[in-house]
């Protein structure tokens, strides 16, 4: 099993030379094994994934997870180049009971006007809407997909990703430490091989020492996500949904206090390919 990752930041899409390093897309990350894909949310990291897809030529197909539907993890579908040809299929899966209607429409809200120049319509793949639930696994290929909830204003899902052997968390938008980490969510992570996991914050930020009071806006602080990755006894950590107003020298020193927590671990970066089960990636 293999991840990349395309989309890194959160919130809104940043650009310049200060973010170079870590990159500026928001949420998107690609699941690869044994020639299936998964595709986990469509933020602006969406649109370099459907590149790269176009030049591996048909049959294009893929089955998407997201994980909540807020702007910045849909609004790179429009750009989602794969989308627009009949040669390909998608299964994409929303979160809630209602989550196939409520993508869908989210979906084609987005791109209606004044928004967007061309409705969904134009995107003439073959797409297959689904709801994702909490603790009921969806089987793709060899993947066994478990979303969850995790902590998030208006709900979020985070999913456990098994494969190979292998297992892969990603859990966006989550708002936990040590104090709040309820048993029904840590099982989910538990001894997971690489645990991705919102650190938008440091505490200072978090607390309103710097800044307004981010307490209850659904993130987490870099020392929070590293002392979850020790307590669920996971194996690599990668900090993820970086502040738009984080530079790379900010995300990187931030990275180095989680480490005085947690050693294995590093901020998530574009472009960044882990193959799960090896030394490093």
């Amino acid at each position: 099993m293999e991840v990349r990752f395309y989309g890194v930041r959160g919130s809104i899409a940043v650009s310049g030379a200060h973010a170079a390093r870590i990159g500026g897309n928001t949420s998107c990350l690609e699941v690869v094994s044994q020639g299936h894909r998964l595709i986990l949310d469509a933020g602006t990291g969406i649109r370099a994934l459907g590149e790269a897809m176009m030049r591996e030529g048909d049959p294009r197909k893929a089955t998407l997870f997201f994980s909540h539907l807020h702007w910045d993890h849909v609004q790179g579908f429009p750009f989602f180049t794969p989308g627009y040809l009949p040669t390909t299929e998608l299964m994409l899966y929303g979160p809630g009971t209602d989550g196939a209607q409520a993508l869908e429409s989210v979906l084609a809200r987005q791109m209606e006007p004044p928004n967007f120049p061309v409705p969904l319509s134009t995107m003439r793949s073959r797409m297959t809407f689904g709801s994702a639930l909490h603790g009921r696994t969806v089987e793709v290929g060899p993947f066994r997909v478990t979303p969850f909830d995790a902590p998030h204003p208006q709900g979020c899902l985070a999913y456990r990703v098994e494969a190979d052997g292998h297992s892969f968390v990603y859990a966006t938008d989550m708002e936990i430490s040590l104090a709040t980490l309820d048993p029904r969510v840590a099982r989910w992570m538990e001894g997971a091989d690489a645990l991705c996991l919102d650190a938008q914050y440091t505490p200072d930020e978090y607390n309103g020492k710097k800044g307004i009071p981010k307490k209850g806006w659904g993130h987490s602080t870099m020392v929070d996500a590293a002392q979850v990755a020790s307590a669920v006894n996971a194996q690599r950590l990668f900090l993820f949904h970086h502040d738009p107003a984080h530079n790379d020298e900010q995300v990187e020193n931030m990275a180095e206090e989680a480490r005085n927590h947690f050693a294995a671990t590093e901020p998530a970066r574009e472009g960044k390919r882990i193959v799960l089960g090896a030394a490093c990636g």
